[in-house]
């Protein structure tokens, strides 16, 4: 994975991605799962970071989030990472590290590739073959998405809304519910690393606007992808 993102554009929505210590499967315990969503909740709504979709797997995290102030991501993830690492090894009497290096952040464009991560996310399970349907995994956004887990829910439906352009929540729910069942169906879901190594996805004028604000920093390449989308991503990084 290359090495964390650090430039976010204001009110962008940012995909994070952290992986377990050597890819060690250090969430493989439903209660250690469970307590990250709920420390996820709690911290996401003390700093004011609207949750868009999540996934906990056994030795992986995904989550998509939104915020006005880009120095939120990265205090966010310092707190709920920082704390909860200090939870396992004090759970489990274990000292080191429990994360690998920096999380990952790819920007992502709204619309179309909004609706795509976040299937994406919820699909994880279904393309490591550890559930045939995302229902099955309590620990990813599908069920709150959907409007079927309603109890200390993590998913910021206002935020979700704002994003579609204040779209009807109950025919998005359809909408996301039929997406989802239709791709688990024909075999769809499959493991796309634009996703989790690019700098941003989206439109072209939506990725050429991240490459113009941090043409400073890195050295970038923008190139279209064969699902229609164009993606920034740090020159020499290889995909697929």
């Amino acid at each position: 994975m290359p090495r964390a993102n650090r430039y976010i554009l204001p009110g962008r929505v940012c995909h994070l991605t952290h992986r377990c210590h050597n890819g060690s499967f250090l969430l493989r315990f439903a209660k250690d799962r469970t307590e990250y969503r709920e420390r996820l909740r709690r911290i996401a709504k003390q700093m004011k970071v609207s949750l868009l979709g999540y996934c906990i797997t056994s030795n992986h995290v995904h989550l998509l989030v939104k915020t006005e102030q880009p120095e939120l991501v990265s205090k966010l993830m310092q707190k709920l990472e920082g704390e909860f690492a200090e939870y396992y090894n004090a759970r489990k009497h274990r000292s080191g590290a429990f994360w690998q290096g920096r999380y990952w952040c790819t920007m992502v464009d709204s619309a179309q590739y909004l609706w795509d991560c976040m299937k994406y996310i919820d699909l994880n399970m279904v393309r490591a073959g550890v559930v045939s349907h995302p229902s099955e995994w309590k620990w990813c956004g599908f069920s709150e998405a959907v409007g079927e887990r309603k109890r200390y829910r993590v998913l910021d439906y206002e935020a979700i809304l704002q994003a579609y352009g204040n779209a009807d929540l109950a025919q998005l729910q359809r909408n996301y519910r039929h997406e989802i069942t239709a791709a688990v169906r024909s075999r769809a879901s499959v493991r796309d690393p634009i996703w989790t190594e690019s700098v941003a996805v989206g439109s072209e004028s939506f990725v050429r606007e991240i490459e113009k604000n941090t043409y400073n920093r890195v050295e970038l390449t923008v190139e279209p992808v064969d699902t229609g989308s164009w993606l920034v991503k740090e020159s020499g990084v290889a995909y697929g």
